[in-house]
């Protein structure tokens, strides 16, 4: 997902991890602060606009400012985060990070209490030496001093790296795109109060197919590959992680679902847009077309560049018997979420070998969450970040 010296190849993300793309064609070669600058005089004109850059300057310092708070878009992997962070990428006056922090997500839960320094030594250590902080185009002893003196959480580090970012890029504000991020959405508040939450959700059979396609979900031991029913299932469950938060009272997070942003990309950004407070024009989006929004991010290589069709794929995708499965044990959860079920025999519900299935995964899935916060284990478990 990230090029090998920590620049980008190429606007539309041919450096990273994009199935479609091929790894070996002929590239320019850009860090990210070039890319924002070209990013911005697209937007704004060649001499941008002061007053965005002015805002850039402050962003951290203005938390009730709703139109300089963060933007985190969460969801299930292969739900449509990228496509959308991309999408306010591309929108102009937000910072340029081409990759997912794991700030949340990996970072946290491994390093433990960062209110330890020898946690903040060890946390800038492993991150100074990866990609993730190449990709900063930043100085290190910048993010190394100031962490080290008043970090005291993994929010204190995220907003002291994201936000030099956005300074050093003239940029109004930031946004956040570990699709995980949105099991630890309780602690994200707590540390970033001003934290605005974007829940993309999409069809579940659709994720599933992705999902099973590619190895991005650990399946039990014994298997080689998450099947069709085990990535149903780690989608509800990361769903359900993301609608419980958003069931609590405060204006900081909604849901949009990635048909719509793919049918109707003008009327639903425009949603988002008066939601997190900044102009999303899908023209100026489509112009600029950073990584996956002119270069889709697909399992299916085999439908790009002529036909490409991510909607309804299970359609054609799923056996019969296999629809009829995925549906008696996920068709509460994709009602309820707002999709339409194909099969009369999802209205039986789960039998008892369904039933155990799903307890199976589901408990498999919490329990790699509770390991990942025990410190034995992180003392055991080496962390891999991109080298």
């Amino acid at each position: 997902m990230w090029a090998a010296d920590g620049a980008i190849f190429g606007c539309a993300g041919s450096g990273f991890r994009t199935e479609g793309g091929d790894p070996g064609e002929k590239c320019f070669t850009l860090t990210p602060t070039d890319i924002a600058g070209t990013m911005a005089a697209v937007c704004w004109g060649q001499k941008g606009d002061p007053s965005l850059r002015e805002n850039g300057v402050d962003t951290k310092h203005n938390p009730s400012r709703r139109s300089a708070a963060p933007v985190f878009v969460l969801g299930s992997a292969r739900s449509g985060t990228t496509l959308l962070y991309d999408m306010l990428l591309s929108a102009g006056g937000f910072a340029v990070y081409p990759a997912e922090s794991n700030a949340f997500n990996v970072l946290a839960p491994h390093f433990g209490d960062l209110g330890r320094r020898k946690a903040r030594q060890e946390l800038l250590r492993v991150w100074l030496s990866s990609n993730l902080f190449r990709l900063c185009d930043l100085d290190a002893s910048d993010i190394e001093n100031e962490f080290l003196e008043q970090g005291r959480n993994i929010g204190d580090f995220l907003q002291i790296v994201m936000g030099k970012i956005t300074r050093a890029q003239g940029m109004q504000r930031w946004a956040e795109n570990s699709p995980e991020s949105i099991l630890h959405l309780p602690l994200i508040k707590r540390l970033i109060p001003d934290a605005l939450v974007i829940h993309i959700i999409r069809d579940g059979r659709d994720v599933a197919m992705s999902l099973s396609k590619k190895p991005y979900v650990y399946p039990f031991p014994w298997q080689d590959r998450i099947n069709l029913v085990g990535a149903g299932i780690y989608w509800e469950w990361i769903v359900e992680h993301g609608r419980n938060y958003g069931r609590q009272p405060g204006s900081d997070y909604m849901e949009v679902h990635y048909e719509d942003l793919v049918t109707a990309p003008r009327e639903t950004l425009k949603i988002i847009g008066s939601f997190i407070d900044h102009k999303l024009d899908n023209d100026r989006i489509r112009e600029v077309g950073y990584r996956t929004v002119s270069k889709p991010n697909t399992s299916f290589s085999s439908e790009l560049p002529g036909n490409f069709s991510p909607v309804g794929r299970w359609k054609k995708g799923f056996s019969p018997e296999q629809l009829v499965r995925f549906e008696r044990i996920l068709g509460k959860t994709l009602t309820e979420v707002g999709y339409t079920l194909a099969t009369e025999e999802a209205q039986r519900g789960m039998d008892m070998e369904m039933r155990t299935t799903r307890l199976l995964y589901r408990g498999y899935f919490e329990s790699k969450l509770r390991l990942k916060r025990n410190p034995v284990v992180r003392r055991l478990r080496p962390l891999r970040l991109p080298k």
